[in-house]
């Protein structure tokens, strides 16, 4: 009976966000990254990966961290934590930093609370 209640109110709760890639019309184009959840915000969140660089000057390889801002749309927003693994997708420009949308969970980070 509860699970059947729960099925129920997860396919009720599309959201009515026009820039959700799953029920709105964003169109996701482009280079996709994963990356660790950093910081959460309203409508957004934060990932952090390294990448390999080379450092002509030295001959060698050096790391850096690259930290991207995605929108995270209101349907999916109690699924995402700080410390999950994450993909996201680039798209067109939602604002001043937000260049990239919110695709998957990957993993469950190790400091989630449930």
């Amino acid at each position: 009976m509860k699970k059947q209640k729960i099925e129920e109110q997860k396919i009720n709760t599309e959201c009515k966000d026009k820039d959700c890639p799953r029920h709105g019309n964003l169109k996701l184009r482009g280079r996709t990254f994963k990356g660790t959840v950093v910081s959460k915000y309203d409508k957004r969140i934060a990932i952090e990966f390294e990448r390999m660089v080379y450092v002509r000057k030295y001959e060698r390889y050096a790391r850096k961290k690259t930290k991207v801002h995605a929108r995270l749309p209101r349907c999916l927003e109690k699924d995402v934590n700080i410390g999950d693994l994450v993909r996201v997708k680039e798209c067109r420009p939602l604002s001043k930093i937000i260049h990239f949308a919110f695709l998957e969970k990957v993993k469950e980070g190790v400091n989630t609370k449930k």
